[in-house]
C-alpha cells in the first residue's frame, strides 16, 4: 500500500486518479499550486515533507501548446525546471517518481515512435517536456517517464468537449486530417499508472515509456467517432469535412505522426493499450448524461 502523491489535482489525470484511488485503498494525497508549486523548491519540499510519500505522480503541466510559443520561461519553469525540482525532492524523501510526458517531443516525421528514438521536439512545448524528462531522470533513479498523447476525458478541456460543444451549433465542420495519432482517455492513463505503482516503487520496471490508446486515427477520424458515439443519444452529427495541416495554421507546429510504440510498457508492466473507442463510449455517455 504505498503512500502517493499526485501533483496537478484539477488537470484531466489528476481528476481521473482521483477518482481511481479511493478504491486502492492506498493513502493519497492530491495537490496542486499554490499548496504545492512546482516553481518554487521550497513549496515542493514543505509538501513531500507533509504528506511523507512513497510514490510522486506529476500529472502537472503546462499544455498550452500555442501559448508556450510566447510564455516561454513559464512553460520552462513548469515543464522542465519543476519536474526535477520533484523528482530531486523525491528522491530525498526517498520516494519513486512516475512523470508524464508528451509525444511532442518528436518531429512527426516517421512513427510509430519507439522509446529510444531521438526526440526532435518542433516547439517550445515539446522542447521544455524534453528538458522536463531529462531532469526527472536525471535527478531520481527510481522514476518512470510516460509519453501520452491526444490525453481527453469527460472533465476539462479537450478535443472531445470542444467537437461536441461545436457540434451544437453548427452543421458542417473542418478537421485537421493529416495528423496521425491514438486518443488517450485520461481513466485509462490512471489505471495504467495505479497498475505500474507498486512495481515503481519497488525499483523495478523503471525507466521511459510510451502508453496511448489504440488504433490509430486522425483527428477527422476521431471526431466522426465522437459525433457518430453522440448520435447514438439523440444529438445530430454535423458533417465533417478533412482539411491538411497546412489548412489550419497555429502559432506552434504539430507532430504530422504522433503514433507512439506501446510494447515496452506491456512488457514490463502488463499495461495494455486500451480500446479508445470504448472509452470514447463512456466519456460521451457521462458528458451528455450530465
Amino acid at each position: 500500500m504505498p503512500r502517493i502523491l499526485v501533483v496537478g489535482r484539477t488537470g484531466q489525470l489528476g481528476t481521473a486518479l482521483a477518482e481511481a484511488l479511493p478504491a486502492t485503498s492506498w493513502p493519497h494525497h492530491l495537490m496542486e499550486a499554490p499548496e504545492l508549486d512546482l516553481t518554487q523548491a521550497a513549496s515542493i519540499a514543505a509538501a513531500l515533507a507533509a504528506t511523507q510519500p512513497e510514490l510522486v505522480i506529476n500529472a502537472a503541466a503546462y499544455t498550452a501548446v500555442d501559448a508556450a510559443e510566447t510564455h516561454v520561461e513559464l512553460a520552462h519553469a513548469i515543464n522542465a525546471t519543476g519536474p526535477g525540482l520533484l523528482a530531486q525532492a523525491a528522491a530525498a524523501a526517498g520516494a519513486a517518481i512516475i512523470h508524464i510526458s508528451t509525444d511532442y517531443v518528436f518531429d512527426g516525421s516517421q512513427g510509430p515512435w519507439r522509446e529510444h528514438d531521438t526526440p526532435a521536439p518542433l516547439g517550445v512545448y515539446g522542447a521544455t517536456k524534453l528538458a522536463g524528462e531529462q531532469a526527472v531522470a536525471a535527478a531520481n533513479p527510481r522514476h518512470a517517464i510516460i509519453r501520452t498523447a491526444w490525453v481527453c476525458s469527460a472533465t476539462g478541456h479537450n478535443f472531445l468537449k470542444t467537437m461536441l460543444r461545436l457540434g451544437e451549433t453548427r452543421d458542417e465542420l473542418r478537421v485537421v486530417a493529416d495528423q496521425q495519432g491514438a486518443p488517450t482517455f485520461a481513466d485509462d492513463l490512471a489505471a495504467a499508472i495505479i497498475t505500474m505503482a507498486p512495481r515503481v516503487v519497488a525499483g523495478q520496471g523503471t525507466g521511459l515509456f510510451h502508453l496511448t490508446g489504440a488504433p490509430a486515427t486522425t483527428w477527422h477520424g476521431f471526431a466522426e467517432a465522437i459525433f457518430a458515439e453522440a448520435a447514438k443519444h439523440g444529438r445530430k452529427a454535423p458533417l465533417v469535412h478533412p482539411i491538411t495541416t497546412a489548412e489550419y495554421p497555429t502559432p506552434a507546429r504539430r507532430p504530422a505522426d504522433s503514433r507512439l510504440e506501446c510494447s515496452r510498457i506491456t512488457a514490463l508492466h502488463g499495461v495494455q493499450p486500451a480500446d479508445w473507442r470504448l472509452s470514447l463510449a463512456r466519456a460521451v455517455e457521462r458528458l451528455l448524461k450530465e
